[in-house]
């Protein structure tokens, strides 16, 4: 069973920093593609940042430049730094890992950016 557990939200003021962790258990992420996804009030779940197995990236657009994803995988971890964050970046994240049969989600940790 895996289980993938978030922590690293709160309660910032606009321009701070916050940094998500996401461990997974269960089974060894290494081999496969790892993320975070977002959701606000009222809104879809839309794609933050995802890293592959060889460590290349990808971003939405909204987080380019502010958002950094990285992976260690000797601790089954997915990190998510945000900085200069704004009040539109408050949603819950979502951590993901994307494996060939499906894909695994944690329970959220959310993210509130005051103005």
């Amino acid at each position: 069973q895996v289980r993938l557990v978030e922590s690293g939200g709160g309660l910032v003021q606009a321009g701070g920093s916050l940094r998500l962790s996401c461990k997974a258990s269960g089974r060894t992420f290494s081999s496969y593609a790892v993320g975070w996804f977002r959701q606000a009030p009222g809104k879809q779940r839309d794609l933050v940042a995802s890293i592959t197995w060889g460590g290349g990236t990808h971003y939405a657009d909204s987080v380019k430049g502010r958002f950094t994803i990285s992976r260690d995988n000797a601790k089954n971890t997915v990190y998510l730094q945000m900085i200069s964050l704004k009040p539109e970046d408050t949603a819950v994240y979502y951590c993901y890992l994307d494996t060939p049969l499906r894909e695994y989600w944690g329970q959220g940790t959310q993210v509130t950016v005051s103005a």
